[in-house]
């Protein structure tokens, strides 16, 4: 028996952000995360959960389309998780050269580039890990680090809470060459990923992928893209985790999300959510640790 199965739906091109947004809220058994692959949204459950699974996004895709969203319900669908060589090159279809940032640029191991004065480029190869830098909430992550950097920000030190493949870990070391990171996730095959990119980047001496294990120190700048429940679960571990007058950034959150979130992080700190421009249903929390800064005034 497959160790997973994915859950398909196909949606209108047009509506595919605004319905990948409404499955990781609505459909419980898409909490863990989805994916986009061209015009269609997919998530992963066990075997036994997918009749299940089935019978929710159908449900809610039954509302979607009365309130006005290209989707058919009857065409959601449950498939064997595709091989990890399908996968890869089903990416390759669809992922492709994207300037994310003033500076950042990811760049697909397989696509050509040739950067402009000042890109920080990212080569990726993200395998089985989450994270190429087309989400809207790793978007929002990189948009962050770009601005603190703009600002002046020079950490010694970076928490990646959730590293996926590493592309946040990789783009803060790239932006501060004289930083050191810490990249953490619960999916070996991540811990693995990110260790290999890394290295590709030219950063491998500077971050450190690691399975979850106690924290004994605290970091001048902790980024966490996750989802909304695992971030509450993680709550005291992170805010542990950011050195006083440090830079929290939370992200993987919808907009509807965001502002409870934020009061839930409070300390008495300075603190801002925002929604992403070119997907504005996503949205991040940032946020001090205590009074005072490590960004220059």
């Amino acid at each position: 028996m497959a160790e997973w199965v994915e859950i398909v739906v196909p949606v209108g091109a047009a509506d595919v952000d605004d319905v990948a947004a409404l499955i990781a809220l609505e459909v419980p058994a898409a909490a863990a995360g989805t994916e986009q692959r061209g015009d269609e949204v997919v998530f992963w459950v066990a075997p036994e959960d997918a009749a299940s699974a089935l019978a929710q996004a159908r449900d809610a895709a039954t509302r979607w389309q009365a309130n006005g969203a290209v989707i058919d319900p009857a065409r959601v669908r449950m498939a064997t998780a595709m091989p990890e060589a399908e996968w890869r090159d089903a990416w390759k279809r669809y992922f492709k050269v994207s300037r994310l940032t003033r500076q950042i640029v990811v760049v697909p191991s397989w696509e050509p580039y040739a950067p402009a004065d000042g890109d920080v480029p990212i080569l990726l190869d993200p395998g089985m890990a989450f994270g190429t830098g087309t989400h809207a909430s790793t978007q929002l992550v990189l948009e962050e680090l770009q601005a603190l950097s703009d600002a002046g920000l020079r950490p010694s030190r970076v928490l990646d809470m959730g590293c996926g493949s590493g592309i946040l870990a990789i783009a803060a070391a790239k932006l501060w060459p004289s930083c050191t990171v810490l990249a953490i996730d619960n999916d070996p095959i991540a811990v693995k990923a990110t260790a290999e990119n890394a290295a590709t980047n030219g950063v491998g001496d500077r971050i450190t992928p690691a399975l979850p294990h106690a924290l004994s120190e605290a970091f001048p700048l902790v980024l966490a893209n996750i989802q909304a429940h695992v971030l509450r679960a993680l709550r005291a571990e992170l805010l542990a985790a950011t050195a006083p007058g440090g830079v929290l950034i939370l992200s993987g959150l919808l907009l509807p999300q965001t502002a409870p979130l934020a009061l839930e992080f409070t300390t008495g700190s300075p603190l801002r959510h925002t929604g992403g421009r070119t997907s504005p249903e996503w949205g991040t929390v940032s946020m001090l640790s205590s009074l005072g800064s490590i960004v220059p005034e």
